[in-house]
């Protein structure tokens, strides 16, 4: 299940990155009072109370944009709104209604997206009056917010939030559907099982959807980049239908320059999300580079499964099986936030190593999938505290958390939630001690698992 995607657009200056900063709760975006200081959009996962959705800041909108930059940033705005399921539009008080804002709205207005539009930098009772002139925009109530005082976020993001499904996990019931489902199956399929393909510029990415499917589906070049859309292939592979995404490869912000990769950030952004498991192919003579490990952080942001696959394996099969096991280990050094992380060596062009692949994605689907009894969770959870009572935590006047309850709540990825006295009392490490005993107990070896604790 896709997360919403919430994109904050405006033109530049008006305070995106500081409303994109305070909904979040920190620092991320670099603000600056330089007019266009945000060249790349920024994504993040966002929680807001019940609401779970992946928030986007854009560079600025401008009708005619001057120079290859403001083109790429006016392009990518262009593409986060047409992949946004909710659109904030910032405008500025100070500077009023600007041909920029009646252009945009313009644009907005053919979306058939929900935009709210939100008046930033209303820092007192006098800039307030301004705020009614935006109802020429013909884009609804204007909120009057100011970012950087944390004036009118609630409101503005009651209104965004009304557009939103609260998330399953944080309800109270959870999932009914699974509790309705046969317990004595340790795991159920549904529907089809969409693959990801991202990776930098010119590790084989494409080579790879070939051999996958067994035909030239994609253009294969030497020229970083060649892929400039996402392309998605349905298949069946051993009787299970799959939809495979390809992407275009993901650079560094500020080296997305060139005209041939302009959407190649937010293409892979979008794939991610709408994928189940993703593929990270990585080249082999340069092992999980500072951009793989971002990629991955990526998937483990937003839960989706990952697989690594290190590509052109075939250049270096004459060194022996000790390889392949210091490459393993370089990845997972590099990716230690994910040391259940599968790993798959292959040449895509000799088409080597494929069905390794493809029997590990289906065994990850498989374990995603699954669904443990409550019972079993419940006795799980007794044998933990046993094992090891919750620390006790000081900031809290010596407190330690009360665990009442277990049970599991979602599926891709399995999602766990944790009924208890106060969340707050939860330490991380303990929150990682309870992870691994389900990760033991039930054969969780290699997807992310999905903890939620809740207030009785």
């Amino acid at each position: 299940m896709s997360i919403p995607i919430v994109a904050i657009i405006g033109r530049p200056n008006v305070g995106k990155s500081s409303l994109f900063n305070r909904i979040l709760g920190r620092r991320q975006a670099i603000v600056s009072e330089v007019a266009g200081t945000t060249r790349d959009r920024l994504m993040a996962d966002a929680w807001w109370d019940d609401y779970h959705f992946i928030l986007l800041d854009t560079g600025g909108l401008e009708p005619n944009p001057e120079g290859v930059i403001r083109q790429l940033v006016q392009e990518q705005a262009e593409m986060a709104v047409a992949d946004a399921d909710v659109i904030i539009f910032v405008t500025d008080v100070v500077d009023g209604v600007a041909p920029s804002d009646i252009a945009a709205a313009d644009m907005l207005r053919f979306t058939e997206k929900p935009v709210v539009l939100a008046v930033n930098k209303v820092d007192n009772d006098l800039r307030e009056f301004g705020a009614p002139e935006f109802y020429s925009l013909g884009m609804g109530d204007p909120e009057p917010i100011s970012a950087f005082h944390n004036y009118g976020i609630h409101g503005l993001m009651e209104r965004v939030t009304s557009y939103l499904q609260p998330d399953p996990s944080v309800l109270d019931d959870g999932f009914q559907e699974l509790q309705e489902l046969d317990e004595a199956a340790p795991a159920f399929q549904r529907g089809a099982l969409n693959l990801a393909i991202v990776g930098r510029t010119n590790v084989g990415k494409s080579s790879l959807l070939n051999a996958i499917l067994g035909q030239e589906r994609s253009i294969v070049s030497e020229v970083p980049g060649t892929t400039r859309d996402a392309l998605d292939t349905q298949f069946n592979y051993n009787g299970r239908d799959i939809v495979v995404i390809d992407t275009a490869g993901i650079r560094r912000p500020g080296q997305v320059s060139k005209g041939i990769e302009k959407y190649s950030v937010i293409r892979a952004v979008g794939a991610v999300n709408r994928s189940d498991i993703t593929l990270l192919v990585t080249d082999a003579s340069e092992l999980a580079t500072e951009q793989d490990a971002h990629i991955a952080g990526l998937a483990w942001d937003i839960c989706r499964g990952l697989i690594v696959v290190i590509n052109k394996w075939d250049l270096f099969a004459d060194e022996g099986t000790g390889a392949r096991y210091r490459a393993a280990a370089t990845v997972r050094e590099r990716l230690h936030f994910m040391p259940y992380v599968p790993i798959c060596f292959t040449s895509a062009l000799k088409g080597e190593g494929i069905k390794a692949l493809m029997d590990t994605a289906q065994d990850l689907w498989t374990e995603r999938m699954r669904l443990v009894r409550s019972r079993d969770l419940q006795f799980m959870l007794a044998d933990a505290l046993a094992g090891h009572q919750p620390p006790v935590v000081r900031k809290h006047r010596g407190q330690r958390v009360q665990i009442n309850r277990l049970q599991q709540v979602g599926i891709n990825p399995p999602t766990f939630l944790f009924t208890v006295n106060n969340p707050e009392l939860v330490h991380f490490t303990y929150q990682r001690y309870l992870e691994n005993k389900i990760r033991d107990t039930f054969g969780f070896d290699r997807t992310h698992l999905k903890l939620v604790f809740k207030r009785k």
